[in-house]
């Protein structure tokens, strides 16, 4: 069985499941952990905002790793990374070791995803790669999508350790598949860039540190004004060394392209509205509604099952109508979706909510698959890959700081203890700008993408 392609699609596979259920399983756990372990808001947070930001920071040095040491060796280390950290974070007694652990986690998961997507790569060819690929992202679907819920159970049955520990299991169970699994690298490899890595990585940090610790300190406080000065000195040098570099990890001239810029902001702007929801709303229906942390998870299907679904109808849409118009379509029914749930309250029942979480997850089903192989196919060949991490990170790094900044906001408005009074107004208000966000974003796209294609269409004039 030693380098069988499907020991490489198992191994690769039940890794990428345990990726997202580590993420959406944590933010359930949330108000568990913080009794358990007497921690406030803030310190909480960091559990679900430090695997996000580390996981988004390290994507791109990760992958640049796997193509020059060997594509088996960095899988092999981060997914031993990821399950230390998640045993580490099972056991942990107090919030900071489960703060570091989660941290840890992060940066395994980035070594995991990356490596074990260059695999596939490796180990299909043709249409087998392509159905390969296609169960690839079904499989992050399915994480996000059944996280809460496995959590929920995991949580009424095992508590809330049993979160992180599961998925660390999974781990441990992909290592002992490891040595079936064939070592690939990249025919031309480049160099990692590391000032790329440690400016972003460092901006990121500090800016969810300034919104989560800002209700806590102060928004004057000393430590959070230097956190956001920090945050834009850092950027302004992340611009400059990208710049400066012939092989770049963030390619700032793709972002000259207006489709291709289109394309990301779509992307970026219906994470950083879906994962928040997917992050704070199993709190609310379990302190405010009163589910139970199963019921929660379970209600959040609502949200994340047409994503298994839509990515195929969405294909077939394109034969109909221009795939740019679907995607604009998509980022304006996430805003209706999210106006939708400010229906929200104390007393909602699940229909209440069948409404507005469906809706937001079609919008984000229809998209699904479909932004990155417009991403991919707006840039050139040659640039493909490096396309499609930028596209994945400008996902991750949204999503990141979306976290953050609902959470200062809902915690700004029940005084960090995530209850009524406070968390119905401050969700609602969260809602509201992330439909109006929404809106502006879907209509920005479509200005975007139509002036990319009067930019192409006049090219190819002055070529004719």
């Amino acid at each position: 069985m030693r380098n069988h392609p499907a020991v490489v699609l198992v191994a690769v596979l039940l890794s990428t499941l345990s990726l997202p259920v580590s993420l959406t399983g944590a933010s359930v756990a949330l108000p568990d952990i913080g009794r358990d372990l007497d921690a406030g808001l803030a310190a909480v947070q960091w559990v679900v905002n430090g695997y996000n930001a580390t996981f988004a920071s390290f994507m791109l040095a990760t992958g640049a790793l796997a193509d020059l040491l060997g594509r088996r060796r960095v899988f092999a280390t981060g997914v031993s990374i990821f399950a230390g950290a998640g045993l580490l974070a099972a056991v942990a007694g107090d919030i900071v070791l489960l703060d570091a652990a989660r941290a840890l986690a992060g940066v395994g998961a980035a070594a995991a995803a990356t490596s074990g997507s260059g695999l596939l790569a490796g180990a299909f060819h043709g249409a087998a790669r392509a159905r390969v690929f296609g169960l690839f992202g079904t499989t992050i679907g399915v994480g996000l999508a059944f996280g809460p819920s496995i959590a929920g159970l995991l949580i009424g049955t095992l508590g809330w350790r049993a979160v992180f520990a599961v998925p660390a299991l999974a781990g441990v169970v992909v290592l002992a598949l490891v040595p079936l699994l064939p070592e690939s690298r990249a025919v031309e490899a480049g160099r990692v860039d590391w000032p790329g890595t440690v400016t972003f990585t460092s901006a990121l940090l500090l800016l969810i540190f300034g919104f989560v610790q800002g209700p806590e300190f102060g928004w004057t406080d000393p430590r959070i004004v230097a956190a956001f000065a920090a945050t834009l000195a850092l950027l302004v040098l992340f611009v400059r060394a990208e710049r400066r570099r012939a092989d770049p990890m963030f390619d700032l001239a793709l972002l000259a392209s207006h489709r291709f810029l289109g394309i990301c902001l779509a992307a970026a702007t219906i994470v950083a509205v879906l994962v928040p929801l997917l992050v704070y709303l199993p709190s609310y229906l379990t302190t405010v509604v009163g589910l139970s942390p199963g019921a929660a998870g379970a209600t959040l299907i609502l949200l994340t099952a047409p994503t298994l679904v839509l990515p195929l109808l969405s294909g077939a849409l394109t034969r109909l109508v221009p795939a740019t118009l679907v995607v604009v379509v998509s980022v304006a029914v996430v805003a209706v979706g999210a106006a939708w749930a400010t229906l929200l309250g104390p007393t909602s029942g699940t229909g209440v909510l069948a409404g507005p979480l469906l809706t937001i997850g079609v919008g984000v089903g229809l998209s699904i698959g479909l932004l990155d192989q417009m991403a991919i196919g707006s840039v050139a060949a040659s640039r493909a890959a490096t396309g499609a991490g930028m596209i994945n990170t400008a996902r991750l790094a949204s999503e990141t700081v979306a976290i953050a900044v609902v959470g200062a906001v809902l915690a700004s408005t029940t005084r960090g203890r995530l209850a009524d009074p406070g968390f119905t107004g401050g969700l609602h208000t969260v809602l509201w700008t992330m439909a109006g966000v929404a809106l502006v974003a879907a209509a920005t796209v479509a200005l975007l993408v139509r002036r990319g294609a009067d930019r192409q269409r006049a090219e190819e004039v002055a070529v004719g």
